[in-house]
């Protein structure tokens, strides 16, 4: 399949477009087939790091020589495992991949019981795939505001 990876810390020149091994879902997993990510600020952050700030952050988020970034995405469901049952194959989803990253590739595997949710069928693919970061963090800044007014009043 078809990816983009981070080789190491640095600009955006340390990312390369390369195949890579499809994954096969385990039995608690789906296979989805990306439509759509985005480019965070998390991602430039992580791709940007150099030095000891790599090997320490790295042992948090996986960062080897190779690491596919991306934690936000919407996709396709294509094959779910043997003991998935929260999902079909078709289902449009969109999801978060927390830490683990992988969301720069054509494909990638999710627990079922991670952030995974069936996309509203109103959203594009690329709206949707900005709701896990893009979404919470509008709603933290807004319930911080909110707050703030209600104990002026």
């Amino acid at each position: 399949m078809k990816a983009i990876i981070c080789t190491k810390g640095g600009p955006p020149e340390v990312l390369r477009f390369t195949e890579t091994e499809h994954p096969t879902p385990r039995d608690d997993e789906v296979l989805v087939r990306i439509y759509a990510t985005t480019v965070t600020a998390g991602d430039v952050i992580l791709r940007s790091l150099t030095g000891p700030m790599r090997f320490v952050l790295g042992l948090a988020f996986g960062l080897g020589s190779n690491k596919i970034l991306g934690h936000e995405l919407s996709g396709v469901i294509e094959t779910v495992g043997k003991q998935v049952a929260r999902f079909r194959e078709a289902d449009q989803i969109f999801a978060s991949t927390g830490n683990k990253g992988g969301a720069y590739a054509e494909y990638i595997c999710l627990p079922q019981d991670g952030l995974v949710v069936v996309k509203p069928a109103h959203m594009t693919f690329e709206e949707a795939a900005a709701v896990p970061v893009g979404g919470l963090t509008a709603l933290l800044i807004l319930r911080r505001e909110i707050s703030s007014a209600v104990k002026k009043s």
